[in-house]
């Protein structure tokens, strides 16, 4: 009885974890959080591009900070420590006037790009941890709010900034608070699974994928020995930075194809929606058609959505743009959800904080191509340049996905 009830909880857990991500989120609105920045302070694209690979960066250190953080102060302390550093990243990000790029990165890159890397590793390890059974479901919900926090939250960012009793000083202050408001609140309500939880039987991987493998928890160290991991470490940076380098320049990307400023916001939001969408969809595929199919699913997807897109720019249409757009959020969605299935799929969840924040790595690489698909833009005059070195490196990637069918 004390099982059950205990069991029954993790539906809160589930949805408070979902609203926590939905603000730690917000960091990823980078097209519309950059836009003051360029207007009002003339800070360069290159400048704002390289703001957005740090952030990167420290969101994957976070990570791998909250990762150990949680085995040792546990996870009340750890996120509440998380929330603070964010919540302050964006409060002083608006607070100081006049702001400095170096600033910038300090508050922004720094200091809100780890606190949310530290809340994001911690909320999906305990959150997924209550079930065990549906991994690929929570981790997609979970992740929805994640990715979604570009429309939701994105578009009142947007209307704030062009209020003039608000603008995006007092903006970026507001959402500091609400940042460290929502993670606190999250800090004081998720709780971790105690040994005596009874959680619904696990389906055999055998039987769900057809890969014949035996499940058991792998250390960091064990997992980082495998050739497996290497080659889906690789497949999965090329394929997230199909996404990081469309999120890095989507605004200028519609506008480019003839889209209005306003049709521009909207769409950048659009791209969020598709992303959650993305998630939830793969943590479906994983569930009920295993690891492999998941995978191949979301490497197809990304090859047709960067092929889409280079189409669109080549012929310069809106609607095909949009259309790659949607493409692009959906397969930009599922590669963070592949990350969190393919690790305690292959790797066992007794060790799953670590190994995951030690995947989410891809990022940080992931950014770099990012920000250099931002230059061969500027170099080449155009987004074609670009898409092409993206379709390859899909391309590339869906050899190594073949090749992996044992941890």
């Amino acid at each position: 009885m004390i099982s059950n009830k205990k069991l029954s909880n993790r539906k809160l857990f589930l949805i408070v974890g979902v609203i926590a991500m939905l603000f730690a989120g917000v960091i990823y609105a980078w097209s519309i959080l950059k836009v003051p920045f360029k207007k009002e302070l003339a800070f360069s694209d290159s400048d704002l591009a390289l703001c957005f690979t740090l952030t990167m960066c420290f969101f994957c250190i976070g990570a791998f900070i909250g990762s150990k953080l949680l085995k040792k102060i546990g996870l009340k302390s750890t996120l509440i420590a998380a929330s603070l550093l964010s919540g302050l990243g964006f409060f002083l990000t608006g607070l100081i006037n006049p702001l400095h790029i170096a600033m910038l990165y300090v508050f922004y890159a720094l200091f809100a790009g780890l606190g949310i890397g530290i809340a994001y590793n911690v909320i999906i390890s305990v959150v997924n941890s209550w079930f065990p059974d549906k991994k690929g479901f929570s981790s997609g919900v979970l992740l929805m709010g994640f990715g979604a926090s570009t429309l939701v939250l994105g578009n009142v960012i947007d209307i704030l900034f062009s209020m003039g009793n608000i603008g995006y000083q007092k903006t970026y202050m507001i959402f500091g608070v609400l940042i460290a408001f929502v993670l606190t609140a999250a800090a004081l309500i998720i709780k971790t699974p105690s040994a005596d939880v009874e959680f619904p039987e696990v389906k055999v991987v055998k039987a769900k994928s057809g890969e014949d493998f035996i499940l058991k928890d792998y250390t960091t160290k064990e997992m980082l020995k495998r050739f497996t991991f290497w080659r889906a470490f690789i497949l999965l940076v090329f394929l997230t930075a199909v996404g990081n380098s469309v999120i890095s320049f989507a605004k200028d990307l519609v506008v480019s194809v003839g889209a209005a400023d306003s049709l521009a916001t909207t769409l950048v939001g659009v791209l969020a929606v598709c992303n959650g969408l993305g998630r939830i969809l793969t943590g479906m595929i994983f569930d009920n058609f295993g690891r492999k199919k998941a995978m191949i699913f979301s490497n197809l997807l990304t090859i047709v959505a960067a092929a889409v897109t280079l189409l669109a720019v080549i012929i310069n249409s809106l609607p095909v743009c949009i259309i790659g757009l949607c493409l692009t959020g959906l397969s930009y969605g599922s590669c963070p959800t592949v990350c969190s299935a393919f690790v305690s799929a292959f790797y066992g969840q007794k060790y799953f904080p670590t190994n995951f924040s030690i995947v989410n790595f891809n990022l940080i690489f992931a950014s770099f191509i990012a920000s250099f698909s931002s230059t061969l833009m500027t170099l080449s005059g155009g987004f074609t340049v670009p898409f092409i070195m993206l379709l390859s490196l899909s391309v590339v990637s869906l050899f190594l996905n073949f090749s992996i069918k044992k941890p």
